[in-house]
């Protein structure tokens, strides 16, 4: 296995056609670790840069776009019992590039782009009774492709496109008193299209693009004292690449992952993040199709990746990711 600290050999692999299937395994026996195995195609249409979050043992997923037009459809997959359910629609209106974040047991999904307009406003859903009610808005601050993630209690979000420029600001969402608040003392760049994990309380953000830069600086944030710590660099002395936007962030047994995006047209690669160490480990690359604006769900003991496009094909298949198996073809 090869250490994101050492030089290492790409192999690479040419495709015949976008729907091609590779990995970055190697013939010999020093190859990445990894396996996929293959889930339950989603029950609805294929689409890309949906939203939504992990309750329990339960993916919701909702709203994003298929190509054709803005979707509000909501659903939930089954992590053990490997199974899609459609539930109430997202009451908003269609879109994608919104964002997802679950706090105590409710979901919320808000912002993102209507195909005219970006867009400020927020939903919580509660599981129990498959239902929506609106909550505050974001204060003067409409905008696509931001992260937001839950954490001790509170949602957090920031960065993101406003129509005009890339945005590098972070906001508090209080449940209890339905308010948001503005933080202050993120030093990364301002950026869209980026990911986070959240490891033992800590959350992890990089990656993104802005002024059509792929960004490669790397944050961790302290929910309890509300502070933001710079990590090691995405591309430290070009011993890997990390770099990218329109990824999928994940966190599985205290490690985090991102996973396929955009590097000059979409990609499968993956790389794993270890904390203890503050580096990245190459694995095997997802085993579908090469995509960008995909949805990654995990409640930390299992993982999955889904949906999202490669160019103007729409996907609509699952697979399940088990980062230290061999990798085999045959499942």
């Amino acid at each position: 296995m090869k250490k994101a600290v050492q030089f290492y050999k790409p192999v690479f692999l040419f495709a015949l056609s976008i729907l091609s299937f590779y990995s970055c395994s190697n013939d010999d026996d020093d190859e990445d670790l990894g396996n996929w195995v293959d889930r339950s195609v989603f029950d609805g249409s294929p689409r890309s840069s949906v939203s939504g979050f992990v309750i329990d043992n339960i993916g919701y997923m909702g709203v994003g776009y298929d190509g054709d037009d803005y979707l509000k459809s909501f659903w939930s997959y089954n992590m053990e019992g490997d199974y899609w359910s459609q539930k109430a629609d997202f009451p908003g209106v269609p879109r994608n590039a919104a964002v997802g974040f679950q706090i105590n047991g409710t979901g919320y999904i808000g912002s993102g782009y209507d195909g005219v307009d970006e867009l400020s406003d927020f939903y919580a859903y509660d599981p129990s009774s498959n239902g929506w009610s609106p909550i505050a808005s974001l204060p003067d601050t409409k905008r696509r492709s931001a992260v937001a993630f839950g954490a001790n209690g509170y949602g957090y979000f920031g960065t993101g496109y406003d129509g005009e420029n890339d945005l590098k600001d972070f906001w508090k969402y209080d449940p209890t008193a339905d308010t948001w608040t503005e933080l202050e003392g993120f030093g990364g760049n301002k950026r869209r299209s980026a990911t986070t994990f959240t490891i033992n309380g800590l959350v992890y953000l990089g990656t993104g693009v802005s002024n059509g830069v792929y960004l490669d600086d790397f944050w961790a944030f302290d929910p309890t004292t509300e502070s933001w710590t710079k990590k090691l660099d995405l591309d430290e002395e070009d011993d890997y690449d990390v770099a990218r936007s329109n990824a999928v962030g994940f966190e599985l047994n205290g490690y985090g992952y991102i996973a396929c995006g955009e590097q000059s047209g979409a990609t499968n690669t993956v790389w794993e993040y270890d904390p203890s160490s503050d580096t990245w480990e190459q694995k095997t690359s997802f085993e579908g199709t090469t995509r960008q604006d995909a949805i990654a769900f995990s409640n930390s003991s299992r993982a999955f990746i889904g949906m999202g496009r490669t160019g103007t094909l729409y996907l609509d298949d699952l697979d399940e990711f088990f980062p230290f198996d061999e990798y085999d073809d045959e499942d």
